[in-house]
């Protein structure tokens, strides 16, 4: 375990690691704190047994890791190998969520490096991901990964029927 920044303001200890399926209904609960977060909590349909069976199933969909703090989760990063035709594996990192009052106290840093050395233990070069417009301080955050912001891609949704 280490200790996170701020530690005069917080003095508990932070730990990263893997999910694990007993963590389901904390995930579930700060994605549906994210969508608040993101003024769209009408659009969370997944549930506990579809993440379950995504994450820990026969063929897991993504990688997920979660941020303890004195043993109870407060932020997680979901993440999955995705192919891009130029540059080939890729990690996509779909959401990275850490709850408001443990925020500016290194846990978003300790969960980024986590998925960045994720990447390298799978010989993958980039990781990739979305941030809403508005989310200044998000894209501050990832700005000082030197992300690169490319405002000629338009994302595109298509619901299958």
């Amino acid at each position: 375990m280490i200790q996170p920044n701020n530690s005069s303001t917080m003095s508990s200890y932070l730990q990263i690691r893997p999910a694990e399926p007993q963590d389901i209904p904390a995930i579930l609960g700060l994605i549906r704190e994210l969508a608040e977060f993101e003024k769209a909590p009408h659009l969370v349909t997944n549930n506990e047994a579809q993440l379950l069976e995504d994450g820990f199933g026969t063929q897991p969909a993504y990688k997920s890791i979660v941020a303890e703090v004195d043993g109870v989760i407060v932020a997680f990063a979901l993440s999955y190998i995705r192919y891009s035709t130029w540059r080939g594996r890729m990690v996509y990192l779909e959401d990275l969520y850490v709850q408001p009052e443990f925020r500016s106290k290194g846990l978003g840093r300790a969960l980024m490096e986590a998925k960045q050395d994720y990447c390298k233990s799978l010989n993958i070069k980039y990781m990739i991901l979305q941030v809403l417009d508005w989310n200044t301080p998000a894209i501050r955050f990832y700005e000082s990964f030197q992300g690169q912001f490319d405002p000629e891609w338009i994302n595109v949704l298509i619901e299958v029927k």
